[in-house]
């Protein structure tokens, strides 16, 4: 099996723009605050049970608040078949970046 590969936001970006799946597995109340527009949200506990959302023929792009949870979900995800990278520095790194947010209420916030 292959090693989990980190990637930077401009990477991500890149990714997504080619096709890759952003896939948030932060939970839902730090999804709500603010998200990557477009990301497709599933808290990392309820992966397994949403692998049938997930098209193995795309690349999927893990993220969460820095790293740590994204870096687990695309670790299991590689185990299970996908093509995954992590986002390094998780929506931190994205904010700073300046890169897209939305938020399901209000102005949206990483927190």
């Amino acid at each position: 099996m292959k090693d989990l590969v980190n990637v930077d936001v401009d990477q991500a970006r890149e990714l997504v723009a080619l096709g890759a799946v952003l896939l948030d597995v932060r939970e839902d109340s730090e999804f709500e605050l603010g998200h990557a527009p477009g990301a497709h949200h599933v808290p990392l506990a309820e992966i397994p049970d949403h692998l049938h959302d997930l098209a193995k023929d795309s690349r999927i792009v893990c993220v969460c608040r820095s790293g740590g949870r994204s870096a687990r979900a695309g670790k299991f995800l590689l185990e299970q078949g996908f093509d995954a990278v992590n986002l390094e520095g998780g929506m931190t790194a994205w904010a700073e970046a300046g890169a897209p947010l939305e938020a399901d209420h209000g102005e949206p916030a990483i927190g």
